[in-house]
């Protein structure tokens, strides 16, 4: 029987412990989120407008209960599906064993980080394939999904491919400047200030036309409605771009993105086809309350701060890691290729752990929205049935219990929007 050395026992132990975990973590998920399944109110709202038995039929109800269960599993399991990943990667030495590869004379030097990302992200991406499987086969059974397998899987090449490049750029700049020694933190973070500024300005431009076809609002009568809309706003905006997204979804969207010039109000054809124009226009309007409050410019400086705080921190947590398993992982240092995952792992985690925070702060910043939009139209007009149309386009929770809604829920839920727009009703003259 050949003798494990060391660190490979130590690795093999430290991947079943994972194992353990993630077992009894998914078992405890799984009953959480089947045992909140049913979509309940709370018992004032029963009846009422914000019921979703009062909206949606008792088909749509059952499938409601069962793909939001789904959902939530799948979201739930994907952040330790993720960290397992890194684990197995570092406690099993492939990463050592890759990057020994890659540094054979054989392998340019310059190849050598391109090529150890590019086999990173693929491994990824066929460890993330049946979580993916699972949330498209899911929106296709049950009537939101309206996407080929073909699209669906150009669209995950192209977001491979994104993201491959854009990780490239970051790790060759960041490895770079650690290398460097000294407050690396710390000059990385003064790097992020102008890099999420200039991903702000692409994104509308650049990156979501890969994805969806824009065009001109095909409504120009619309068109105007909305213009004006944003003018009493204060927002410069000259054209209104439809989105093309029946051929993908059977949801319900509008936004309004970008920065300086490449500001874009954006509507989708699906939301054109089944909402009217009373509910559009207060959507619309509700989208152009987080412009005229700077909720772009305070999410891009929510991001820079909590960026700093997080390189402050994870540098420390990084080199410490470092420090007592670095030998047995085969990591050199923190610009060693092998701390790659190590890095993933911990930004991974740090995510997860501040989502409760994050979704906090979003979900204030839809409910001043929707203030916003109300006080702009003078009227609440139309809210109810545009929040139950939401809802039922989507299949979505209208009441999410208490995980969920910490960790997933960027908006107020469907019965406190409908109860919120009832409550508003009364000051709006």
């Amino acid at each position: 029987m050949p003798v494990q050395r060391p660190n490979e026992y130590q690795g093999s132990r430290a991947i079943r412990g994972f194992l353990w975990f993630f077992l009894i973590y998914a078992a405890a998920i799984a009953s959480y989120v089947w045992l909140n399944s049913p979509q309940t109110v709370p018992e004032p709202y029963r009846g009422t407008v914000a019921d979703p038995a009062t909206f949606l039929t008792a088909e749509q109800l059952a499938s409601s209960g069962t793909i939001n269960a789904v959902r939530n599993i799948v979201f739930f399991l994907s952040y330790p599906w993720e960290w397992g990943l890194y684990v197995i990667l570092l406690c099993g030495g492939f990463a050592r064993r890759w990057r020994d590869r890659l540094e054979a004379p054989a392998v340019p030097r310059l190849l050598r980080l391109p090529a150890y990302v590019l086999l990173l992200n693929a491994v990824s991406l066929a460890a993330f394939l049946p979580l993916n499987v699972v949330s498209y086969s899911m929106s296709r059974a049950y009537g939101i999904s309206t996407q080929p397998v073909a699209s669906w899987l150009r669209d995950k090449a192209v977001s491979f491919g994104i993201n491959t490049l854009l990780m490239i750029a970051v790790t060759a700049v960041a490895f770079w400047i650690i290398g460097k020694g000294g407050r690396w933190w710390l000059k990385l973070w003064l790097l992020s200030v102008p890099f999420t500024l200039f991903m702000m300005y692409i994104q509308p431009v650049v990156i979501d036309p890969l994805y969806n076809q824009f065009s001109r609002l095909s409504s120009p009568e619309l068109e105007r409605k909305i213009l004006d809309l944003a003018a009493k706003a204060h927002i410069p905006a000259d054209r209104v771009y439809e989105v093309d997204m029946s051929e993908k979804t059977n949801a319900l969207n509008a936004y309004v993105n970008g920065i300086g010039g490449s500001l874009r109000i954006v509507l989708w054809d699906t939301t054109l086809k089944r909402l009217d124009e009373p509910e559009i226009l207060l959507i619309m309007a509700h989208e152009m309350g987080h412009y005229v409050m700077h909720h772009l410019e305070w999410s891009a400086a929510g991001a820079v701060v909590s960026s700093f705080f997080m390189l402050w921190i994870g540098s420390s947590v990084l080199l410490w890691t470092i420090r007592r398993k670095g030998g047995a992982w085969g990591i050199r240092g923190p610009s060693d290729l092998t701390a790659l995952p190590l890095i993933l792992l911990l930004a991974s985690v740090v995510s997860f752990a501040t989502l409760p925070v994050s979704n906090y702060v979003s979900r204030q910043a839809e409910r001043a929205a929707d203030n916003y939009a109300f006080e702009l139209l003078g009227q609440t007009d139309g809210a109810a049935g545009m929040y139950q149309k939401l809802a039922a386009s989507s299949l979505s929770e209208v009441n999410p219990p208490l995980l969920v809604k910490l960790f997933r829920s960027t908006h107020p839920s469907i019965v406190e929007r409908i109860v919120n727009a009832e409550k508003h009703e009364l000051t709006v003259p």
